[in-house]
């Protein structure tokens, strides 16, 4: 196949991706922005077989049927609660392998000879390959630690940490300026030095940041994935990674804005590390006014019934339960009575981007029904009955009234408005942040406590 051909169909396939990215913005085209992603990397890949630049079939088919394989086995068996971790450990996929296409470009150069310009040009190509792809591997594999529980969602910080992230650039830096300079085989000690420091940069760079940040944080390593992607590209000549990773890491970088944004923090934290670990103490149950109030499932019922406005708050708690289903019927049996069902969805709920928008979307919640926080926050005070069900930092009111709160400043559900509150906890246990939440102490808020999926079952016996 012609040169021209494979750059048109990469092109068409470049399109496909964009496609994709416009469609996964909202839940009524999301899974037409899948097909599209799933068309454009289908012709990428013929594409590239047929393009004349691919060797060793034999090797490559079984390698791919294989990775094919066991995403299939794994899309089907994680369930949304570990989604999270299962995309910070294909970002660490991602991330090394940049860092081996950097190394293997260096060491084994397809007999390709550059000179002066074009020379340096791909010594830089390989040196941002290997740095970015390695800060994403090690730091996307403490991501996956920390949103699974195997490390410790505690920030770990170490003395003078900025000054050693700021050392390892530096001397990622020079190294890398003594790698253009040098000869093959000091060069190569060179690259492997800067190698280890990148992995080393990413290990410490995470591990100071919080568990509750965590989202912003794969978020974040997103992006960097897909830099390293486009950095792969570079290497190897290929138009098609090149935009792809562009867009990947991009789309992560506004994402990642967003994000922090809606928590009132600073992107350049997340960068460096710093994120999640600002000052501020938390108040304790027993520095908070007001007393907790109980209530039963028979009770919320009723108040349900009576109700005319109801709004549902969904949190990681409820994916956890997964509740969503029951979350569901309760909607669909209230709006039968002729009862206003909204949803409330505050952007950083759960572990990841659009988490509860995803739940929601897969127990087939309407989408017209389904507000984000910014659209939905003036009309609380005319809810009759609030449901929160397994949310904690996203609607609480210290964000907004306790300036010494480690979370001061982040945007929330505003709840509180709402004439009656009913929360959904398993217990009294504060939230991810570690904050304490005086929502529940509240004179309107009454708690419902246990597995938000069992109570939740129990409400909608009472309502059918």
């Amino acid at each position: 196949m012609s040169e021209g051909v494979i750059t048109m169909a990469y092109l068409v396939s470049g399109v496909f991706f964009v496609l994709s990215l416009g469609g996964l913005s909202k839940q009524e085209t999301a899974r037409k922005g899948n097909m599209y992603g799933i068309l454009g990397m289908t012709l990428a890949i013929l594409a590239t077989f047929l393009s004349g630049n691919v060797d060793n079939f034999k090797l490559l088919i079984p390698l791919m049927l294989g990775g094919a394989i066991i995403g299939a086995v794994l899309a089907k068996r994680v369930e949304m609660t570990s989604m999270p971790e299962l995309v910070a450990i294909l970002h660490s996929f991602v991330g090394l392998a940049a860092v081996l296409v950097g190394v293997v470009s260096f060491i084994d150069p397809r007999d390709i000879e550059l000179t002066g310009t074009n020379k340096l040009i791909h010594e830089i190509e390989i040196l941002l390959g290997v740095f970015i792809g390695g800060v994403t591997f090690t730091g996307s594999v403490v991501a996956f630690g920390k949103l699974r529980g195997s490390l410790s969602g505690k920030p770990m910080l170490l003395p003078g940490r900025h000054l050693l992230n700021l050392g390892m650039l530096g001397a990622s830096i020079w190294l890398g300026a003594q790698f253009i300079d040098q000869g093959h085989d000091q060069a190569l000690i060179s690259l492997l030095i800067v190698m280890g420091i990148s992995f080393v940069l990413g290990i410490h760079l995470i591990v100071a940041i919080g568990g509750a940040d965590m989202p912003v944080v794969v978020s974040m390593l997103n992006s960097y994935s897909g830099w390293a992607a486009a950095a792969a590209g570079f290497m190897l000549k290929n138009d098609l990674l090149i935009i792809t990773g562009a867009l990947v890491g991009s789309s992560g970088a506004i994402l990642s804005y967003i994000m922090c944004k809606a928590m009132n923090r600073s992107l350049a934290n997340v960068i460096f590390g710093g994120f999640g670990t600002a000052g501020g103490s938390a108040a304790t149950a027993s520095e908070i006014e007001g007393s907790i109030t109980e209530t039963s499932a028979e009770e919320v019922a009723e108040e349900l019934k009576e109700a005319k406005e109801v709004m549902i708050v969904p949190g990681y708690g409820m994916a956890v339960a997964q509740a969503q289903h029951v979350v569901k019927d309760i909607t669909e049996t209230l709006r039968g009575k002729d009862v206003n069902v909204r949803f409330a969805i505050h952007p950083v709920a759960g572990r990841l981007p659009g988490h509860m928008n995803v739940l929601l979307a897969e127990a087939n919640v309407p989408y017209d029904i389904v507000f984000e926080m910014d659209e939905i926050n003036d009309d609380l005070p005319d809810v009759d009955v609030l449901l929160v069900v397994g949310a904690n930092d996203i609607v609480n009111p210290s964000a907004l009234e306790d300036s010494s709160s480690p979370i001061a400043g982040m945007p929330v559900i505003e709840a509180w408005n709402a004439k009656s509150v009913v929360a959904l906890k398993r217990s009294m246990a504060a939230g991810y942040s570690g904050v304490e939440n005086p929502l529940y102490f509240k004179d309107n808020t009454n708690m419902l406590f246990g597995d938000a999926k069992d109570t939740l079952s129990a409400v909608f016996s009472k309502l059918s």
